[in-house]
Formats: structure tokens, sequence, C-alpha cells
């Protein structure tokens, strides 16, 4: 019987088949250990020379690093550990594997993220994206269970959404130039005068000159708008997916954690209600502690390093002054000058994971905003038109993925949370 190394459990004292790697192993006199994965989990095969024929003993001797492998034994619960093992009966090899690149010993970053397509085989990068696969999954059921409809944003577009200082231009046939998109947002917000609540999850790009450890020129962004909704109720959606994604994560990852040495203890308070600060508030605290932001400053990343030391759970920064953020956001209607907006900033120094805002609902603001900020009016014309046909007041957020993947997982660098990185200095392999 083929079964996956995940559901073996259910299989102790039966005949199974496994079809997998060999990732180590190792003998000792009339015994050796094979450890092998298959890509949903991880489990030692024992080969007893007296009990196994002459071939299989031989051939359990001829494997390398990384041999393609079709086992067959029984499985037998480890007496002291709540770990299972196969005793094995059979060995078909399938490829044996020349020296593997990837050895025992340390390598340095760049060798290894040249090495990305095998240096996903290793323990630790599986199980960071098996928390990666988890948050995905958590997010599509948290909005499946409240109504939301799952709508796919164009990655081409003509006009950007913030501006296009950090975009990547393309010619666009006789058209003229387009950009790849650096979010949906724009288009979520078309559709929700259809359907309401909606969110898109793909990839966005963007051509920032930065080498930080929370920057990518590709990744993965979720966008979320809901119609009928303001700020205050934005901030209350937000949190409690959040909480959903870690919750899950807690649940249903703990193996992967465990690899990964995550500190679980940091995550288990992970509720809602978030902390909530404004961004004045958050400049008086961090000019308190000698930080030199002025009023008028977006927060940087030792900033939100530092505004959530010692916290238990995430941070909202809200209404930032209106003049660093982007022309959709609706103003303050008790102080004009700041923005109804907030990004919410995870502790441990992981900085920002999501931002926010409620969207600009009157065509006559939104125009001269448009203005304001120098953006191409023709290209504005069908976003505008949304503020002329049942125009309601509306509110919407974005999380990136490696970053979430990154603060869940415990992982300091968003490279590692995503299966091929796209840097500034990095396009293979």
């Amino acid at each position: 019987m083929d079964v996956f190394i995940k559901d073996i459990a259910g299989h102790v004292g039966s005949e199974v088949t496994i079809k997998g790697w060999v990732y180590n192993f190792r003998s000792s006199g009339k015994i050796t250990f094979l450890q092998l994965r298959d890509g949903s989990g991880f489990i030692q095969g024992i080969v007893h020379k007296p009990e196994v024929s002459e071939k299989v003993w031989d051939d359990a001797h001829k494997v390398t690093i990384e041999t393609s492998i079709v086992v067959t034994g029984n499985v037998s619960k480890h007496p002291k550990k709540d770990e299972y093992e196969l005793l094995v009966r059979g060995i078909e090899l399938i490829q044996i594997a020349p020296e593997y690149p990837i050895g025992k010993k340390e390598h340095g970053i760049d060798f290894l993220l040249d090495q990305r397509h095998l240096w996903l085989r290793s323990k630790k990068q599986w199980a960071i994206q098996k928390v990666r696969n988890q948050i995905i999954n958590a997010t599509y059921e948290w909005f499946k269970k409240n109504g939301f409809t799952k709508i796919d944003s164009p990655i081409l577009t003509p006009s950007a959404c913030e501006g296009t200082t950090t975009l990547f231009e393309i010619d666009y046939f006789d058209l003229g130039k387009a950009y790849l998109s650096q979010s949906g947002q724009l288009y979520l917000e078309a559709a929700i005068m259809s359907l309401g609540r909606v969110f898109d999850f793909g990839p966005v790009f963007r051509a920032e000159k930065s080498k930080t450890r929370r920057h990518l020129t590709e990744f993965w962004m979720m966008d979320a708008e809901m119609a009928f909704c303001d700020h205050s109720a934005n901030l209350e959606i937000q949190e409690q997916l959040v909480s959903h994604i870690v919750a899950r994560c807690l649940e249903n990852c703990v193996f992967e954690l465990s690899i990964l040495e995550r500190d679980v203890t940091k995550l288990e308070n992970v509720k809602a209600p978030f902390y909530r600060i404004t961004h004045s508030e958050a400049v008086k605290k961090l000019q308190a502690k000698g930080s030199d932001i002025k009023e008028n400053e977006d927060l940087g990343g030792d900033d939100e390093t530092i505004l959530t030391e010692g916290l238990d759970k995430p941070m909202f920064v809200e209404k930032y002054p209106a003049e660093v953020k982007a022309f959709y956001m609706k103003r303050d209607a008790e102080n004009p000058g700041l923005a109804m907006c907030s990004d919410l900033i995870a502790p441990e120094g992981f900085g920002e994971i999501i931002g926010g805002s409620q969207r600009e609902d009157d065509y006559d603001v939104l125009l001269s905003r448009i203005k304001e900020h120098g953006l191409p009016e023709k290209a504005f014309d069908w976003y505008l038109d949304l503020r002329k046909y049942g125009s309601v007041v509306h509110s919407g957020f974005g999380y990136g993925l490696e970053r979430l993947v990154g603060w869940i997982s415990g992982t300091a660098h968003v490279r590692e949370t995503i299966p091929f990185p796209r840097m500034l200095t990095r396009l293979t392999p």
C-alpha cells in the first residue's frame, strides 16, 4: 500500500510503501539507517541485515544524499518518542544522485541562494514553505466564511496605484507604456460595487532599490476591499483575519514550527483586539526613546521595532500625515491633515505586515487629490467613475505574504519565505 509519511501513524503494524528521497543515512554494523522524506514528512527507515535479502542490503549501501527511492516495510512506533519508523523489507533505487553540492558544513547565503532549487529540500526550508501554505489556506478559509469573493486583478496595468517611481515599466505594443502591478487595490474597488466584499491574492512587483531584509522586487500580496466599511470596521476585520491565521498555524504547523525552533509562546497571545496608537502618539513615544523622527515623517524599520518592543501581539499605528500617504486615502474629518489609514506592526522586530485605509469616496475630492499628486487624470477616468455611480463608504487593506510568513515562522529575512526570491541583485535561479 502506497502511503504518505504524514499518514504513517494510521498504519502501525502494516506493510506500506513510501516513495521519496534519502536526505541522510548512516550504518552501524548490521544495521543501516535511512532518513527518508516524501514531501509530506520525514521518517527513519531501518535496514537490519539478518532480516533482508542480500540485494536489499547492498542497495541500502548504494544510496547517496538525495537518491530517489521506493521503500517497502513495516511501520512501528518508536518505544520512547512520539515518532514512527519503517522496518525496511524492500528497496527500489530510482536514481542514485551524484555528490550533493549542499553539505553539512556552513554555507554562505549567496551560495545557498545560487542553489535555491536544491536548498528548498532542506528541512528548515520545507518547514517555512509549509507555514506559508497554511497562511494561504487560512486566509481563503476566513474570507469564505465571512462572505468575501475572490477577484483576479490584472498584473499589467496602464497606471500606477501610488505613483510610478517604484514600478517596472514595459512597452505594451502600440498602446505605449504599461506597468507590472504593485497592487490590485484599484480594481478591487470596482469589484465591491458588484460583490460587496472581495479579495485578490497574487504576485506584485515593486522596483525599490532596497536591500533590507524586508524587501523583495517580486512578492505575493493579498488585497481586500469592503463596501459599507469605515476605518474602524476595517481595523476589526484585519485583526480578526490575522488572529485566525495565527491560530491555524499554531494548530496545524506544530511540527514545522518546532523544526524552525519558533518560540510559539510569542504567538499564543495573538488574538483580537490588537494594540492601537496614532502616528502622532507614536512619534512622541519614539522621540522620547531618542529617535529623530519628525511629525510629518513615515515610520522606518527601526522605528517599528522600537514601538513594538515588549509587546505580545501586533500594534496598529493609525492616522498618518496625509502628505506621506497615497492619494486615494480618506482624510480625517476632524483633522484634514491626517489620513484615515493604518499600518499593522508585528512584534519581535518583524515590522509592518499590513497597510490599509478608508478610501476617498467623494468624486470631487478624489479628482483634486489626483491632480495634487500629478497623476494622469485620463488614466484614472474609470476609477473616478466609481465615485459617480453608487459611491459608498469603503475601506481596504493588504498584507505582504512573505512578511507574514517571516513573522509567524520566525524567519528574519524574507528571501527565505518565498520559493525563489527576486531581489535587487538576484534574478536566478
